[in-house]
């Protein structure tokens, strides 16, 4: 049996050739997954900048065919496509804010010790499994006057019970209970303690909930879709799914570019573009929370790990 000798942190360790064998076909495997996760999103993009004839064609496999604009074009001079960007601008990082500080704060109610904790708990994990369904929730929304307006966008999905938990053990297994004695020894009450101690302790269970909240507010098309009427105030998801859909039925992209179709070169044209303007569609809707990703990947692994132990 063929044997070579690998250092590894300084011990000598010796691999056999089943070990190698292992190795090729693991690094086989998860090249295939990698491949099988990246190449939709890639032809998604190289879709969505190259001709609508060649994607119609099937040319495009690879590489753009005809490097093209004119889906990017299309869907920005839909104006509706503007308006509904800045509210899920807006409705992300302000429900995102609030959600996160929500969250911390009855994640450090949570972990302290109080008569009737362990009924709380059970209550706000009743909550994870089983809600009222849609209907009630509605007819709360309504009665409460929060029936088409930018608050109800805000306020739904406020706290999610995982990621309260999450923040939960956090405290619990990262910032230790001789740190509150000291504060209250000092004459700090809860309130002082959280906002002096637990905030500046927490900068990476932070960034881990504002990734949580943030990607799933902006991916948020549902909300608007039930709750809001006035077209001014529907986000980015819910007016994309819906040009999404009318593009999806055959004949009907006229519903998207009609209003367009002398600017962009008639109807017939227009329902070319149709074409490119979908893929277009999920890459707009896709870079923000990809970016948020990227910016935040460095915090995001450790805050998960932590936030999993049990404390």
């Amino acid at each position: 049996m063929v044997m070579e000798k690998k250092e590894v942190r300084g011990i000598r360790i010796r691999e056999t050739r089943e070990d190698r064998v292992f190795n090729a076909i693991n690094l086989l495997f998860w090249v295939v997954v990698l491949f099988l996760v990246l190449y939709p999103l890639w032809l998604i993009l190289i879709a969505s900048v190259s001709d609508p004839d060649a994607v119609l064609a099937g040319e495009v496999i690879w590489w753009p065919k005809d490097f093209s604009l004119m889906g990017y074009e299309a869907v920005f001079q839909y104006n509706e496509i503007w308006t509904s960007y800045i509210n899920s601008i807006f409705y992300t990082v302000v429900g995102s804010v609030l959600s996160v500080f929500i969250t911390l704060a009855a994640a450090y109610a949570l972990s302290r010790k109080f008569s009737g904790k362990k009924l709380v708990n059970l209550m706000i994990t009743f909550t994870m499994f089983f809600s009222g369904g849609l209907i009630p929730i509605f007819l709360n929304v309504r009665d409460l006057g929060l029936y088409n307006t930018r608050t109800v966008m805000i306020l739904i999905n406020l706290v999610s019970v995982w990621n309260l938990m999450v923040a939960r053990t956090y405290i619990q297994s990262s910032i230790p209970n001789e740190l509150y004695e000291a504060a209250v020894m000092d004459g700090a009450n809860h309130f002082v303690y959280f906002f002096k101690c637990v905030l500046p302790l927490s900068g990476t269970i932070i960034a881990v909930l504002s990734v949580y909240y943030g990607v799933a507010r902006w991916n948020d098309y549902f909300t608007g879709l039930v709750f809001l009427r006035d077209r001014s105030y529907l986000p980015l998801q819910t007016v994309l799914r819906e040009i999404l859909a009318s593009l999806s039925i055959s004949g009907s992209s006229e519903t998207f570019f009609a209003a367009y179709a002398d600017n962009l070169g008639g109807l017939q044209e227009a329902m070319r573009k149709a074409e490119v303007a979908k893929y277009c569609c999920i890459v707009v809707a896709t870079v923000p929370a990809v970016v948020l990703y990227i910016f935040m990947q460095k915090y995001f692994v450790k805050g998960v790990m932590i936030g999993s132990l049990k404390g």
